[in-house]
């Protein structure tokens, strides 16, 4: 398939996705409609066991909601079906790495946040917020929601009520991001800890996302429900049996998700 608003790779194990509306890689409905066909395809696909999401530009990674659309039909559309494809990518079955080259603001932080995992270059120009209240308007991908999660609710109320931005350096201490990059390094960077994931058990890596998920959507008493039915799911498969069996013969397992 085609994309207008996306370069979509793959490198071996890897699916690699970069928004493609220079310079400042805006989301709009065509973005976010093209964005959930790529993540639905490899959903299905086994031979991909992780996936990273970037910009395609220098500097930015997405400046976030495409302004130009609001008021408009395709914009009231974008609302919904953004809150929609962030959670397709919350809730995904595989690792999500959002690799971000440059600055996050809005929609842009907000689909970094929906991710599992976030790696941002440390640069002086680089900074990521959910500016929105500047425009007299609330964050409507989420960010509401995940930031506070988190950051912790005193963070994400000085970043939401104050449009603060934060670098790097903060981020990565206050929790926001996983970790930090050098910008010629980012796209190793982030290759390099897709495959250590994409050398994980599937099926496992699949379970575990799921449990942390809908845990921390519910009570401990029932997340710890959910871990039991996951731990009874996992220890039937031929993994976790591979597993075993490599750690008593001392060797790296070879997992085939089955």
């Amino acid at each position: 398939m085609a994309y207008e608003n996306l370069i979509v790779e793959r490198e071996d194990n890897i699916g690699i996705i970069a928004l493609n509306r220079p310079p400042a890689n805006p989301i709009n409905l065509a973005v976010l409609d093209e964005l959930d066909a790529v993540l639905t395809e490899w959903e299905k696909d086994k031979a991909v066991r992780a996936v990273i999401i970037t910009g395609a530009s220098e500097k930015v990674f997405s400046a976030g909601f495409d302004v130009k659309t609001i008021g408009t039909p395709d914009g009231e559309k974008a609302a919904v079906r953004g809150r929609e494809v962030f959670r397709h990518i919350e809730k995904y079955p595989k690792p999500v790495i959002a690799a971000m080259n440059g600055s996050a603001f809005g929609g842009g932080c907000e689909l970094a946040m929906s991710c599992h995992f976030r790696i941002m270059v440390n640069s002086e120009r680089v900074t990521i917020g959910q500016p929105e209240i500047d425009l007299g308007i609330v964050p409507g991908w989420g960010g509401t929601q995940r930031l506070p999660r988190l950051v912790g609710k005193t963070k994400a109320l000085e970043m939401l009520l104050l449009s603060t931005r934060v670098n790097a350096p903060e981020a990565l201490s206050i929790g926001l991001i996983t970790r930090m990059s050098q910008p010629e390094q980012l796209m190793n960077d982030a290759k390099e800890l897709a495959g250590t994931l994409a050398k994980k058990a599937p099926i496992t890596v699949q379970i575990i996302l799921d449990i942390v998920t809908r845990g921390l959507e519910t009570t401990t008493e029932q997340g710890l429900k959910i871990e039991e039915e996951g731990w009874h799911r996992v220890e039937k498969t031929k993994d976790a049996k591979e597993g075993i069996k490599a750690f008593i013969e001392k060797r790296e397992p070879v997992f085939t998700g089955e």
